[in-house]
């Protein structure tokens, strides 16, 4: 092959590589698995997880709604067919900013519990890293930032 033709083709073929990356194919069954995510009862008592159940029994259907809205923006990404991690990543941090006008009111065993649920969601479609955000809010979250 002739250098002119690999000079031509050198920037063709690492545009095709650099555009699949952090693409995730979505699973076989995830839709499944994202209604029987939805459909299971949320913050109760788990002990292989030391979790002790919500303290605030009001709490329980407001935080549930918010974690299930979250599997719904999971479920829309994972059926476009061509998501990526940024795609996953926003669906995270939009769920996460739902909790931001009750977040004084969930105590650390509650914040983990929430991050517990999206790493759920993170494993039914294969996604690797939240890229900080279920750090943050864990541990050093803003509710006035967007």
């Amino acid at each position: 092959m002739s250098s002119i033709k690999k000079i031509l083709l050198t920037p063709i073929f690492l545009l095709f590589v650099y555009c699949g990356q952090g693409q995730i194919k979505t699973p076989i069954g995830a839709m499944k698995k994202f209604e029987a995510f939805k459909n299971k009862e949320k913050f109760i008592a788990d002990n292989t997880i030391f979790y002790p159940g919500i303290g605030d029994p009001k709490l329980k259907p407001i935080l549930t709604e918010k974690i299930n809205l979250a599997s719904d923006d999971f479920k829309k990404v994972a059926e476009s067919n061509n998501a990526t991690d940024k795609d996953y990543q926003n669906a995270i941090k939009k769920g996460l900013q739902r909790f931001s006008e009750i977040y004084l009111d969930l105590d650390t065993e509650n914040r983990e519990r929430i991050c517990s649920y999206f790493e759920e969601l993170m494993d039914i479609v294969g996604l690797e890293i939240s890229n900080g955000l279920l750090n943050d809010f864990m541990y050093d979250f803003d509710p006035q930032k967007n």
